[in-house]
């Protein structure tokens, strides 16, 4: 005979409840932004590989954006989706202000120096890059102040309750 102990299960045993609102679609725009960090990068490789840079280091800047791009999927997906505090502020420490800095710094380097719109090179390469910068950075502010709303909060620190019987 089984000696195990059965007892009555109910739905909270079984399913975690589902994120708020804010916190799915701070997700989704959190994977968003990794997304057009990586369409950044295959846009950068392929501009450097047409400007004829040295081809070890290109693979290893694309090693290194791998790596992060692979662990910021896994923060968002694994820890982020599902309410562990401490991603929360990763993802806003990283992206939203180490990030950030990295996403603006050029443009505004340029606006500072330079400002001249008509010495612009309108190409499809530029206007690509352009509209994928755009979104990259509307996705990380507002998936920050999503990440912040009062139900995204309340997500954050939900404290597991073990039953013990």
């Amino acid at each position: 005979m089984n000696s195990t102990k059965h007892r009555n299960l109910t739905i909270h045993d079984v399913a975690r409840p589902q994120p708020p609102l804010a916190v799915r679609g701070a997700t989704i725009l959190w994977l968003t932004a990794v997304g057009a960090g990586v369409a950044e990068s295959v846009l950068g490789a392929a501009g450097a590989i047409a400007d004829g840079t040295s081809l070890l280091g290109l693979v290893m800047q694309i090693a290194f954006r791998a790596i992060v791009y692979g662990g910021l999927f896994v923060v968002v997906d694994r820890y982020f989706r599902h309410g562990v505090g401490w991603s929360r502020w990763l993802l806003t420490g990283l992206l939203g202000t180490v990030g950030m800095a990295s996403l603006v710094v050029g443009p505004i380097g340029w606006l500072l120096h330079n400002g001249d719109f008509g010495t612009l090179h309108w190409t499809a390469s530029f206007i690509a890059f352009s509209a994928i910068r755009c979104v990259h950075i509307t996705a990380v502010i507002t998936a920050i102040l999503l990440s912040f709303q009062p139900d995204a909060n309340r997500w954050f620190s939900h404290r597991t309750v073990r039953r013990t019987r």
